[in-house]
């Protein structure tokens, strides 16, 4: 019995100690009123510069073609012809300088005979001396010699016999439609050429201008009638 004793009482003790050392666990701290629970923060993130769209540059206009311009050949005024005298002979004569001086004789001019009342001689608009019709507008007859011709036009060539001259005949085309002719004639004595230009009527201006080419020859120049 003495020896329980002391053992029940170091028992207690040991009991007391361990039960003042240890915290209820039921016992929370609790947190002062005016503190919340912290909250995760927003952690201030450093932006990118925004990119400044420049503006963009305006289209160019497209240039407008401009038409191209329309080249029309603005015709020439009627010649000047001289009033129809009334003592007027059958017919009249031109005398003029050959247009082939190197393929003709020294000391000759060309003639050639008119009817007055269907033609008339005068100077066209370049000072040159000229056969007008009277009765057909735009009918010319001028002293012509070789020259170049544009692209759109095109000449049938012939041979024309007329007593001892011979005519190298040449029909121009432009684009198609009859537009002047040229003659060309030579007796052995002088060799000239001639212009016929037309624009309408041309089969009748042609007959006639033929009429007066077909009586070509060669005078002395003494002989010759002095241009008016």
């Amino acid at each position: 019995m003495r020896r329980v004793i002391p053992f029940l009482i170091l028992l207690s003790l040991l009991v007391s100690a361990c039960g003042s050392a240890m915290p209820a666990a039921t016992e929370v701290p609790a947190l002062p009123a005016t503190e919340s629970p912290l909250e995760p923060q927003d952690t201030p993130t450093s932006e990118l510069p925004t990119e400044t769209a420049l503006p963009s540059p305006s289209p160019l206009p497209s240039p407008t073609p401009s038409p191209a311009p329309t080249v029309t050949e603005t015709p020439l005024s009627p010649l000047d012809l001289p009033t129809l005298a009334p003592d007027l002979p059958t017919l009249a004569v031109w005398d003029g300088l050959p247009t082939y001086l190197g393929d003709s004789l020294p000391g000759y001019y060309f003639r050639v005979e008119y009817d007055p009342e269907r033609w008339a001689l005068t100077t066209d608009q370049f000072g040159q001396p000229a056969l007008g019709h009277r009765q057909i507008e735009y009918c010319v007859i001028t002293p012509a010699a070789g020259r170049g011709l544009p692209p759109n036009v095109r000449v049938e060539h012939d041979i024309l016999y007329v007593g001892d001259v011979t005519f190298d005949v040449g029909m121009a085309y432009v684009n198609g439609a009859l537009t002047f002719a040229t003659y060309q004639g030579s007796n052995g004595t002088i060799f000239t050429g001639f212009e016929v230009n037309f624009t309408d009527q041309s089969e009748t201006c042609l007959a006639d201008a033929l009429t007066v080419l077909s009586t070509l020859q060669a005078i002395p120049i003494p002989q010759a009638t002095p241009q008016p």
